[in-house]
């Protein structure tokens, strides 16, 4: 349970979405950098980002940034699994676009290895697909990158079941993950899971508490976690990240955090043993 592997890397079971240190409402550096060295200190080594995480125009790659100071830092930074993703832009009004071509999926990857400091990416992640770009041309310039040694793995994000098999032929079955909304409150990526768990692809879950905030509210559907967190002693976040990882050994969690105490509190879910009946009381919430 306190190990999980994507690609030919062993990771820990639950690793770490890095987007809301840089992001609207962001906490100032200071405490992004104490989050982050709480993490490693907790034996995390995987960590989430995308050169997307950002606030304002001028910043592209502000997370990228602030994860390869906090790394620089820590006599653990060398031993993590950076997990980034190209394919994404904010134009820093708040919205989101997105742009897959392969040239642009080549200038992004570039300039994510400068900003992390590193020859090659660990992993490189297709962050959402183009609909005025076909996905294979998309996926094939990770495979191009892949083959040049930019990258040491390809992943895809936000795809359906027919484009993790299109992208794992693509890629000459070197398809290592699949990054999808999934939590107590966004169900719909099931088959996905399903799918990776088939492939053994490893299934990373971003945003993966959506929905345990109101989990104490009375009348609350998601009522369940706070009743199991409370007969076990622990948080509804806790149970909600173990009731995940015992869905399939391929799955990894990536729960996002800003405070030390919030990112210690969800590595400790691979302690967390539920029962067969607590899973399916989950499982129907």
């Amino acid at each position: 349970m306190h190990t999980r592997r994507i690609g030919d890397t062993e990771v820990r079971a639950i690793g770490l979405g890095a987007m809301p240190m840089s992001i609207e409402g962001r906490p100032d550096e200071a405490r992004s950098l104490a989050t982050l060295h709480a993490a490693l200190d907790a034996g995390v080594n995987l960590i989430d980002t995308a050169d997307a995480y950002h606030r304002d125009a001028g910043e592209v790659g502000h997370n990228e940034t602030l994860i390869a100071k906090a790394l620089a830092a820590h006599d653990r930074g060398g031993d993590v699994l950076v997990a980034t993703k190209g394919g994404h832009l904010r134009p820093g009004d708040g919205s989101w676009t997105v742009d897959g071509s392969p040239s642009h999926l080549r200038a992004a990857c570039e300039a994510s290895l400068r900003r992390l400091g590193v020859e090659a990416i660990g992993l490189y992640q297709f962050h959402r697909p183009d609909p005025d770009v076909p996905y294979a041309e998309s996926v094939g310039a990770l495979r191009d990158l892949l083959d040049e040694g930019k990258i040491r793995m390809a992943g895809i994000s936000n795809a359906d079941p027919a484009r993790i098999r299109e992208a794992y032929d693509i890629l000459g079955g070197r398809l290592v993950s699949v990054q999808n909304q999934f939590s107590p409150a966004f169900r719909s990526s099931e088959p996905e899971l399903r799918l990776c768990d088939e492939l053994g692809i490893a299934f990373l879950p971003w945003s993966p508490l959506g929905g345990i905030v109101r989990a104490g509210e009375l009348g609350s559907r998601f009522a369940p976690f706070a009743r199991i967190a409370e007969r076990h002693g622990v948080s509804p976040q806790r149970v909600c990240l173990a009731w995940m990882l015992a869905k399939s050994p391929v799955v990894v969690p990536i729960p996002g955090a800003s405070r030390p105490e919030t990112i210690r509190d969800s590595v400790r879910a691979t302690e967390l043993a539920l029962t067969a009946e607590e899973i399916a009381e989950l499982d129907t919430v």
